[in-house]
């Protein structure tokens, strides 16, 4: 009995110091972005902040998911467990296994060495001195965002055209509508009160900016975003500030507003005058002429010609090569290569109108319609992603914001996170 007594606390001695050992052997934390991680969109904003304290970090593309690694110290471990983010601690000869697997040629996978956590600016109104906004919408990407727990600053025309975008390494525009036409909102909202406020606020910037109409000032943030991304910015645009973007861009020095959005009416003869050449992702469309039509043009493919059963809306991701083509592998990291669609006042892109040199990265092929495209102009790069809320099929005007604890494994919130990782990665170039 007595030597039993005596061998247990041997072996529990034992144990611990076993423990201790793999403890101190350990010396990478992975961020599984498989099945395995309950919250998929916090485990971005762990890695962001890890990047702060410019620890090497990795992305790990195609390998369980697009996982992510660092090395290991017990503040980043504690870290992990307050946000609720999956992870697990591995030795560094367990890294080196994974990092060979990773560079066998016949793998579809990657390794991108992350280098700095970059500094973001979501273009968006705040017209009210409690930071509040006039309109009666949310963002989906200052939604996660916030939800990742990514920070960010609000910046909007003034910053823009006064040239504050130099300080920013990656810029989300807003659902706007970069026509000065206020989203098209005339017919069903020119009644309300948040619509006649917007309209006021927006006018009174202009005046302020020195421009006489609103159209002639969102045409002034166009060009500056455009030099921003020439000289090696990264731009991230989704719903209406997609294609108005580029019809703003194609329009330039035309009147295409009618009276009750600038005062007078448009040039009739707009169409004929659009410059496709200055645009980043669009060509060939149509103005949408009707003051009434909730539509700017024909790039944007939405009801009623856009018939689709809401429960079989997705879209598919491509899959593209690791090695070759890492840029639009970072993009496209999900655990899902299907992904549910969902609504915005700009849904999708019509194919037809989507210029040869652009990338499509999702899309609904039975629709003919892509859902999320990239490109590159001149040092920079950009991203559109249609719809307005991934988690919200239709978001309606005045519709709550979505809860994102209802939604931490949500492939369509990866996508827009991947973009906000997307500029700290070392290799930012697609291979030729």
């Amino acid at each position: 009995m007595l030597k039993r007594n005596i061998l247990l606390p041997l072996c529990c001695f034992f144990l611990i110091f076993i423990g201790a050992v793999s403890k101190a052997n350990a010396t990478m934390i992975l961020l599984p972005m498989d099945e395995k991680q309950v919250n998929h969109l916090k485990a971005y904003g762990i890695t962001y902040w890890v990047l702060t304290y410019d620890v090497d970090t990795y992305w790990l593309l195609n390998y369980r998911g697009g996982s992510f690694a660092f090395l290991y110290t017990k503040e980043f471990e504690k870290e992990c467990k307050t946000r609720g983010v999956s992870f697990e601690v591995i030795s560094d000869a367990a890294f080196a296994n994974i990092q060979r697997e990773i560079s066998d040629p016949e793998i579809n996978q990657d390794i991108i060495k992350l280098q700095k956590a970059p500094k973001i600016a979501v273009y968006t109104p705040d017209f009210n001195p409690q930071g509040g906004r006039i309109q009666p919408w949310d963002d989906a990407v200052t939604l996660v965002l916030t939800y990742a727990e990514i920070p960010y600053d609000k910046i909007y025309d003034r910053e823009v055209v006064n040239d504050k975008l130099a300080q920013y390494d990656w810029l989300h525009l807003h659902h706007e509508d970069f026509t000065g036409q206020y989203g098209k909102f005339w017919a069903g909202y020119q009644h309300e009160t948040w619509y006649k406020e917007n309209q006021r606020k927006q006018e009174k910037l202009a005046l302020e900016l020195g421009f006489q109409k609103v159209s002639q000032m969102k045409l002034a943030v166009v060009k500056k975003i455009r030099e921003y991304v020439g000289g090696g910015g990264f731009m991230f645009a989704m719903c209406s500030a997609t294609d108005s973007y580029d019809v703003a861009l194609a329009a330039d020095g035309l009147d295409i507003c009618e009276s009750m959005f600038d005062g007078d009416g448009m040039d009739p003869t707009a169409q004929s005058k659009l410059d496709f050449s200055k645009t980043f992702a669009f060509k060939d469309f149509q103005l949408e002429k009707n003051p009434g039509m909730y539509e700017i043009s024909s790039i944007d493919h939405a009801p009623p010609t856009r018939s689709i059963d809401p429960t079989n809306d997705y879209f598919t991701l491509f899959d593209f090569s690791a090695k070759w083509d890492p840029v639009p592998t970072m993009l496209t990291q999900c655990q899902t290569r299907t992904v549910k669609g969902f609504m915005g006042q700009t849904t999708a892109f019509r194919k037809d109108y989507v210029k040869s040199g652009v990338l499509v990265m999702g899309e609904t092929k039975p629709l003919k319609e892509a859902r999320y495209i990239h490109g590159e102009f001149a040092k920079g790069q950009w991203s559109f992603f249609g719809g307005h809320d991934p988690e919200d099929y239709a978001h309606r005007v005045g519709d709550p914001e979505t809860d994102l604890s209802l939604h931490p494994q949500s492939p369509g919130y990866r996508l827009i996170l991947n973009n906000i990782l997307f500029p700290a990665a070392k290799k930012k170039h697609r291979k030729t």
